[in-house]
């Protein structure tokens, strides 16, 4: 049975990738107390296993994982690349170039200390660092190499290195990387907590999310109300961003100047929270709403591209009494502008608003077309950015008698850097819906990442046997050393928030797991704003790292 199972998987290697995936998405989710490896770690040491007994995927496989991979970090971080940089983006960038160097210097001298077979210094920066760009960007320039490698080996040889070096590392790197973030605040006399709630308070932006609208039904019962003319309403009790709905003998009518209210009137107010506390419960009788008569309520984004409402006053639009929907914000640029009645409405801008599905239809025709996340995708951009940043991987300088170009990885995150970026400013281009961003994204790397397991269990008993130790020694003082000195650096000389530090920090290293730690210590998802500072740059810089280390 057991030789059975075992030939169908050589003949079958889309079984044998999928069996990988399985049951490495299954050991990366088991929890000993509140740790797990994740699917990243799962998935490695499953290939590892099935690496052993001589599995593979082809080269072309796992390039298409890295490809996708690749291009969707620079995707995904691309609207916030241009905007660290407007915004300290000198001090994002200074943190990610210390962690980049303090972890390259670090495993250079132990590749040169121990001297480590070629490959295998690579191996190890990107195991360390638990940067899987680091790794892609190693085994990319291998396959571009063009000219003999050293020591008589052979390209699978020296990818086998990298691979057993990257194998042997991470786990103990990401396990380091995670209690450094969960014990540093504690050793410095940090509350997190506190910090993160502090800086939230001194940073909110004005703008409302949907979770702070809601809507809410009342009866009429104050006969003053009754008396009160319709602009009066308005001005002393109803703002200009909140929708009243009135339900009166069985029909739903939206609030106007000509609907004088009465005694027993049904009305529904969508606003925001403060508003109903505020005003509100003062002037009528809260009630619970009949189940049968409720409306859906929708959000969605309305893009402006018709060029009748290119430069009108945002006044002029009445969004919630002739449309009967509440305003969320304006986007313009990938940045919330101010959302006043005297703004102007420019091409490409994005209003998030909410109300019933066929309002929205009718807004969003109006004002140009409706986008909703995980309608479509733009197939045509993916696959010709995809090709654009391969060709721009083959281009190369020459400086003296070395080759220095982008290579793959460099290339790919350049084409995905830009289309983000451009998508945040037009949005009719290069859509991507936020779930296929992270499918392509997590798939591609695992697919890389089964691949790299594939490849390094066929050499791992061995690489363990001769120097194994010293190996995980060296990838834990990778991950160590750069944490403590950006946070110093970070902390004392670069000023940044304590409340970002640390999440800084992990985007320095693109290591999501030990993100998701730090949240947690906070209990806020402020520190992902440091981490989205550095990670942009750190893709970047970490991909050059893995290129660059290959030349020693």
């Amino acid at each position: 049975m057991i030789e059975w199972f075992t030939e169908l998987l050589r003949s079958n290697t889309g079984l044998m990738f999928f069996l990988v995936l399985g049951l490495g998405y299954i050991l990366g989710n088991l929890k000993i107390s509140s740790f797990s490896l994740g699917p990243v770690a799962g998935v490695l040491f499953v290939g590892l296993i099935f690496g052993n007994f001589g599995f593979r995927i082809s080269n072309a496989s796992q390039m298409a994982g890295f490809a996708l991979f690749i291009f969707s970090v620079g995707y995904q971080a691309g609207p916030g690349f241009i905007a660290v940089l407007k915004k300290d983006g000198h001090k994002y960038f200074a943190l990610s170039l210390v962690v980049a160097i303090t972890g390259f210097a670090i495993a250079l001298a132990w590749a040169v200390g121990l001297e480590l077979p070629p490959g295998m210094s690579a191996g190890l920066l990107a195991g360390g660092l638990t940067s899987s760009p680091t790794l892609a960007a190693a085994q990319d320039a291998v396959f571009a190499a063009k000219e003999s490698f050293p020591d008589g080996l052979d390209r699978e040889e020296i990818l086998t290195n990298i691979a057993t070096g990257y194998a042997l590392t991470y786990i103990f790197g990401l396990v380091g990387l995670i209690i450094m973030v969960k014990q540093l605040p504690k050793l410095t006399g940090l509350d997190l907590a506190k910090e993160a709630k502090k800086f939230h308070t001194e940073n909110t932006e004005d703008a409302l999310s949907p979770e702070y609208v809601t809507m809410r039904t009342y009866k009429i019962t104050d006969p003053e109300l009754v008396n009160k003319s319709s602009d009066e309403l308005r001005r002393e009790y109803w703002d200009d961003k909140s929708v009243v709905r009135v339900l009166r003998d069985g029909d739903r009518l939206l609030f106007d100047n000509a609907m004088p209210l009465r005694l027993g009137d049904i009305v529904e107010v969508v606003g925001s929270r403060e508003f109903f506390t505020t005003v509100m419960g003062k002037i009528a009788q809260e009630i619970h709403p009949d189940q049968n008569t409720i409306v859906r309520q929708d959000s969605a984004q309305a893009v402006v591209t018709n060029k009748n409402i290119i430069g009108m006053p945002l006044s002029r639009l009445n969004i919630a009494k002739d449309f009967g929907l509440f305003l969320l914000n304006i986007r313009r640029g990938g940045k919330i502008v101010e959302n006043n009645k005297d703004i102007t409405l420019e091409s490409g801008d994005i209003l998030s608003v909410i109300g019933t599905p066929s309002q929205i239809e009718s807004f969003g025709m109006y004002l140009g077309y409706v986008e909703r996340d995980g309608t479509k995708s733009d197939i045509v951009t993916l696959s010709l950015g995809i090709a654009i940043g391969l060709i721009l991987g083959t281009l190369s300088i020459g400086i003296g008698n070395v080759s220095v170009g982008l290579g793959s990885a460099g290339g790919l995150l350049v084409a995905g850097l830009f289309i983000g970026y451009r998508r945040s400013i037009k949005p009719t281009f290069g859509q991507l819906p936020e779930a296929t961003r992270w499918f392509l994204m997590e798939f591609g790397l695992l697919l890389f990442m089964a691949g790299v397991g594939l490849r390094a269990g066929d050499g791992i008993i061995d690489a363990m046997r001769e120097q194994g130790i010293i190996i995980i020694l060296a990838g834990v003082s990778i991950t160590l050393v750069p944490i403590l000195v950006g946070h110093i650096i970070g902390g004392k000389i670069l000023k940044i928030s304590p409340a970002l530090l640390l999440g800084a920090i992990t985007g320095a290293m693109t290591s999501g797991a030990a993100l998701s730690v730090v949240i947690k210590e906070a209990d806020s998802p402020v520190p992902s704003l440091g981490y989205t500072g550095t990670y942009a740059f750190a893709n970047v810089l970490l991909v050059v790292a893995g290129s660059v280390i290959m030349m020693f």
